[in-house]
């Protein structure tokens, strides 16, 4: 089972001299969690075709609900309450996409696309591009950039190396985290019988997974938060 350890199925595209590499079980995971998230919305959205006066059905019950929660944990930490609705369809899927992958583990023979780091990263760097984005609209360029010399201009290199500190640490934190989990279950599954590898399987997958999308929407949440509203 070790034999393989590390291995990836690598598709090349050859663009004259150029050369672009795919992880092709990594997109197919990417994809199937992007099936899973359609298909649960579609669902999720026949169960609201009912009229407003109806007493709500079961659906709509985990829908609110659902909400309340991500609402109350996820976007709690806004100072505008503007920018919190603003910004909720783009956390909650956020959330829910590192949720799901994370979750997809659990499910033999499929794997978490969140243990690639380039999924990871590319998800804090879209955390970290739409940050400024917001500042920047919202602040304005003069304000925007003056922002890299204060509270003195001679911080400038201090306050840039934080900046880009931000999405390196965001994305690994995610990457390690679900990464490290995978391979000690690998390994022990390769020493050890059937009950400890499934009893760590679903420990990592359900409520580490859990634990780690929490966390990078919150730190979501704060890097936004920061930016925009400081």
């Amino acid at each position: 089972m070790l034999d393989h350890l590390g291995e990836k199925l690598i598709a090349r595209v050859s663009i004259g001299d150029f050369v672009v590499r795919f992880d092709l079980i990594t997109i197919i995971m990417s994809w199937i969690v992007i099936a899973i998230l359609v298909g649960l919305a579609f669902y999720l959205r026949r169960g609201l075709r009912q009229n407003i006066e109806e007493k709500p059905n079961r659906i709509q019950a985990v829908l609110d609900a659902l909400i309340d929660v991500l609402q109350e944990q996820l976007l709690s930490n806004f100072i505008s309450t503007s920018l919190a609705r603003r910004m909720f369809p783009f956390i909650s899927t956020l959330f829910l996409f590192v949720l799901v992958s994370n979750w997809l583990s659990v499910i033999p023979y499929l794997q978490s696309p969140t243990q690639n780091l380039n999924v990871t990263a590319s998800l804090a760097l879209l955390v970290f591009f739409t940050s400024h984005l917001l500042a920047l609209r919202r602040k304005g360029g003069r304000r925007f950039l003056k922002g890299f010399i204060e509270p003195y201009p001679f911080m400038l290199p201090i306050n840039l190396v934080s900046e880009l500190a931000k999405p390196v640490s965001h994305g690994f934190r995610l990457f390690g985290n679900i990464f490290g989990g995978t391979l000690l279950i690998t390994v022990v599954s390769a020493m050890i019988p059937l009950v400890l590898p499934v009893g760590l399987t679903i420990f990592f997958g359900l409520f580490i997974g859990l634990i780690q999308a929490f966390v990078f929407a919150v730190l979501a949440v704060a890097y936004i938060n920061l930016a925009v509203e400081s």
